[in-house]
């Protein structure tokens, strides 16, 4: 027990309720996390197992989550080995696993803790250090690795901390993999399996940066020489926030030194200066007032999560979220660059896409929440190849590039179509809208008692489908509207005769229900959410 508190969650509030003045605290964390060896349930979500640290992500929890994947390697699990791309225990032994963290306290010990149990077992391990979760993707690819473990919770508080598993073709890993991590480690932590601290010494240290630079340029969907002409010739300011994260050096290691580009937030700093590190609207603040105090012509600013695995835009002008840039992204590859291939998309993300994509004869194809659902139209081999894949929630991908979704690309090619098309983002995203028409998405929710959580609030909401079909006339702000689509995928999602629609699901892990919406006005965002809310009362008998 550390002096003065109980446990790591009161400590963790002292030290979040103010940042500057309590992070002196962090070394009690430090002895939480190594001194508490209580089991914790292992969960592997939409982006891998997440703890606060000190509390059930410890030395002792991350030492059987190891043990319980050397297990899995070990097994010979024919559905495992064939997820992993790999043919047996040897193989993977030989290949190797790429291991890192990003910059969240105590990354590097933990980091070793991993290395050292690997290596008992006789399997290569790499040391990236503090990277972010692109780079991975890239590495395992570059380097033939067998997959790669990123000690990561990607955009969460300080206080937690994560643990990403890549198999060999660099995406995040199928339920095949994660149910079997799950399977055995809870099965270790009910045993109350305690593993010794192992030794890691002479450590193997691999260069991801310069592997994913090579990878970016052999694939050639991004223009690396062309970006690097343009922020050299051309009036412009450039603003990158990486917020602490591991994401700071590495546009310089691409785009090479230059007085046109203010980085912000790149020192040290395991609390992130007491903000939650998402690129979100509020966080924006820096990089908008650099660009606003610029008389450049050409103006881009973009905030990355820790992890470098989300990103936001602005001009100076407006923010430019996913929804409206993964959009952008589409029309430029295809219009300017001659891709072709499928938009994919997470089922609450903009309609915006679907219009150009339409008006372009390009295919959608709409999948659930969480990246890793983009894995059959990312993969080189895919009979329909995204052209670009991206979610609400700030992630893209695209045309032959990684499989896991990557802030840096996103960055590059939207210096790349500033480039090309001559125009700031909002001045293109208008251009677009003008075109193929306006669209305003949004999103919310509703707490419902914490008795319905998982299964019986995914049956209630489940009546939606059947009691709104195609066809159905629905009351919208004084006015009707006609369902044109009903999508049952993740939640069920109406979309109306004017473009609009709702998307009502429950989330998997708390008392909630959440909306999804979009409007052809801004003011119409009203009617569209109450719609939503009066729909779900219904269903729920509320």
């Amino acid at each position: 027990m550390a002096q003065g508190f109980n446990d790591a969650a009161s400590c963790w509030k002292a030290i979040l309720s103010d940042a500057s003045g309590n992070r002196g605290l962090l070394p009690q964390i430090e002895r939480f996390a190594r001194g508490n060896t209580a089991p914790a349930r292992i969960v592997f979500g939409t982006s891998g197992w997440r703890g606060e640290i000190g509390a059930d992500f410890t030395f002792s929890n991350v030492r059987i989550v190891t043990a319980a994947i050397i297990e899995m390697f070990k097994s010979g699990d024919a559905n495992v080995l064939s997820a992993m791309g790999t043919a047996d225990f040897d193989e993977i032994r030989k290949r190797g696993v790429i291991v890192g963290h990003d910059n969240r306290f105590l990354g590097e010990q933990f980091s070793m803790e991993v290395i050292g149990l690997l290596r008992g077992e006789g399997i290569r391990a790499w040391y990236a250090g503090e990277a972010p979760t692109p780079e991975f993707s890239a590495g395992i690819e570059m380097a033939h690795a067998a997959c790669s473990i990123n000690l990561t919770p990607s955009h969460n508080p300080a206080n937690y901390a994560g643990f990403k598993f890549n198999p060999s073709d660099g995406g995040p890993a199928g339920s095949e993999i994660t149910g079997r991590i799950e399977e055995i480690a809870n099965r270790m932590m009910g045993e109350s399996r305690l593993i010794q601290p192992p030794h890691a010494s002479d450590v193997e240290r691999i260069d991801l940066p310069a592997l994913y630079l090579r990878y970016i340029t052999e694939r050639k969907t991004l223009d690396i020489a062309g970006i690097r002409a343009f922020l050299a010739e051309s009036d412009c300011t450039l603003c990158i926030d990486n917020v602490h994260g591991a994401t700071r050096g590495r546009a310089e290691r691409i785009l090479g030194k230059s007085d046109k580009v203010v980085y912000l937030r790149t020192g040290d700093d395991y609390l992130f200066g007491g903000v939650a590190p998402e690129p979100s609207e509020k966080n924006m603040a820096g990089v908008e007032k650099v660009l606003r105090e610029s008389s450049a012509k050409f103006r881009l600013g973009a905030i990355m999560d820790p992890d470098g695995d989300r990103i936001r835009f602005s001009d100076g002008t407006m923010q430019i979220p996913m929804n409206y840039f993964g959009a952008m992204a589409l029309h430029f590859l295809h219009v300017h660059k001659g891709i072709s291939g499928v938009a994919a998309k997470s089922v609450g993300t903009s309609n915006l896409v679907n219009a150009v994509a339409e008006k372009l004869g390009v295919p959608v194809r709409e999948t659930k929440v969480g990246f890793k659902n983009f894995r059959p139209y990312l993969l080189r081999n895919a009979p329909e190849r995204a052209i670009v894949a991206f979610e609400e929630s700030d992630g893209i991908s695209g045309y032959n590039h990684t499989l896991e979704k990557d802030a840096i690309f996103g960055l590059l090619l939207a210096i790349e179509m500033t480039a090309v098309t001559g125009k700031n983002l909002g001045e293109y995203l208008g251009e677009i809208m003008d075109e193929f028409g306006h669209f305003y998405p949004d999103r919310s929710g509703i707490s419902v008692d914490k008795s319905l959580v998982g299964a019986p609030l995914l049956a209630k909401l489940s009546v939606l489908k059947d009691r709104y079909r195609e066809g159905t006339t629905i009351e919208i702000g004084g006015g009707s509207r006609t369902v044109r689509h009903v999508i049952p995928v993740d939640g069920t999602k109406l979309v109306f005769d004017d473009g609009s629609w709702l998307m009502i699901r429950p989330s998997g892990t708390e008392p909630k229900v959440r909306f999804y919406i979009e409007a052809r006005t801004e003011e119409g965002k009203k009617a569209v959410f109450e719609t939503a809310e009066r729909m779900t009362k219904e269903a729920l008998g509320m």
